[in-house]
């Protein structure tokens, strides 16, 4: 890709971005189709990561001539120009790009002529429907190994390439436009994650991923385009357009209040443990509802029986060096008006300041890690469990 206008991309019906929800919930494709999409300043922030990345790839590992060195080196002004660039984001795609020049030293040392393709248009309609497609950050193809690196900007929640229908989907159309060149026999699939110091990646053979296609892709995505099956609610509703007026996801909520409780005075801890998936769901459903009864309020549509009135405001000062001034000039000492200087967050220092390396020759030994604050999760956590606040905790301030 050269125009580097990561923003632009048009999301195909069954891009590979929605798949967990359209081979989940095949009607959930159409019932988005008509809803606008809306940008916040967290898409923006992880469009122009790309770019940036992009722009670093390009000029580190593909030859440039001085017209596209020019090119390049103008992109990155225009980036570096973005209130929403900063040392914290060229850290963590110092970290991206150092990866994936390891992944093409490592295919170079498996073949010389390995291939490295950058915002690489993929194809997989095949098993979806006409003019389907995406864009793979990075395909590297060596020998009979073909690889599709994803970058994830966000740090909000942990994204994993093992089971992923995304990364998978990407895998298959970098297979299906190569596959005539190349005797590729195994795809691996990796998604970076490096705000949350987090690379996963899953290997298939080209047989179980084809199988995969077949079996699970080209079923529901027959559905998905017709705007038929069935609406089913999960995990995948999380990113859903439609997840707050989704008929079947509210059934889905209201059928766990129809709980059969064995005392009818008091529940025991099984009920409790019961209760606690059935608290987490409702609590995420809720948030969902109020979030667009607040959004269609704010447009001007009512929603009967509520309002939207004028929140709590906080008194503030509208120039803070004027108030600093006139204190001073008042006669107050500056120590009683000033904070002292405070240290920047460990985290500030490691990735934006003083860098991973040295930051762990410099500081080491003086840097701790205590135990974290009790937290109760389900068992499928892979954080082991402990024994008791009591015994696992005992000499440790809890208070925040």
């Amino acid at each position: 890709m050269t125009e580097l206008a990561h923003a632009e991309r048009a999301h195909s019906l069954l891009g590979a971005s929605k798949a967990s929800q359209w081979i989940n919930c095949p009607p959930s494709a159409r019932l988005q189709e008509s809803v606008p999409d809306t940008r916040s300043e967290y898409a923006d922030e992880g469009t122009l990561a790309h770019e940036l990345a992009e722009i670093k790839l390009r000029r580190r590992l593909l030859p440039c001539n001085s017209a596209e060195r020019k090119r390049l080196d103008d992109a990155l002004k225009v980036v570096m120009a973005n209130p929403l660039y900063g040392p914290e984001m060229e850290g963590a795609i110092q970290e991206y790009y150092e990866l994936v020049e390891e992944r093409y030293m490592a295919a170079k040392a498996r073949s010389a002529d390995a291939v490295i393709l950058l915002e690489e248009p993929l194809d997989f309609s095949e098993w979806t429907a006409p003019d389907q497609g995406g864009t793979g950050d990075v395909v590297l193809i060596a020998d009979s190994v073909l690889e599709v690196i994803d970058l994830k900007y966000g740090k909000g929640v942990p994204v994993s390439a093992v089971g992923n229908p995304q990364i998978r989907l990407y895998g298959l159309g970098a297979w299906y436009s190569y596959s005539y060149l190349y005797d590729i026999r195994e795809v691996h699939m990796t998604i970076a994650q490096p705000r949350l110091d987090s690379v996963s990646t899953d290997v298939m053979p080209i047989g179980e991923l084809l199988e995969w296609a077949e079996t699970v892709v080209k079923p529901a995505a027959k559905l998905a385009y017709a705007g038929e099956g069935e609406c089913k609610p999960g995990d995948h509703c999380r990113w859903c357009k439609v997840k707050a007026t989704c008929r079947a996801r509210a059934d889905e909520n209201l059928k766990a209040l129809a709980h059969e409780f064995q005392d009818p005075a008091l529940l025991n801890n099984e009920e409790i443990g019961s209760i606690l998936f059935i608290a987490q769901r409702l609590k995420s459903w809720a948030a969902d509802v109020e979030e667009y009864a607040f959004e269609q309020a704010k447009r001007g549509v009512r929603i009967p029986q509520w309002k939207l009135v004028a929140g709590k405001s906080d008194r503030k000062f509208t120039d803070k060096e004027a108030v600093k001034a006139r204190l001073l000039d008042a006669g107050y000492e500056p120590e009683k008006i000033l904070k002292p200087q405070v240290l920047v967050a460990m985290g500030d220092l490691e990735k934006t300041i003083v860098g991973k390396k040295k930051f762990t020759e410099l500081l080491g030994d003086l840097i701790v890690k205590p135990p974290g604050k009790p937290a109760l999760v389900p068992e499928t956590d892979p954080r082991p469990e402990l024994n008791s606040v009591e015994s696992d905790f005992a000499n440790i301030d809890m208070e925040e």
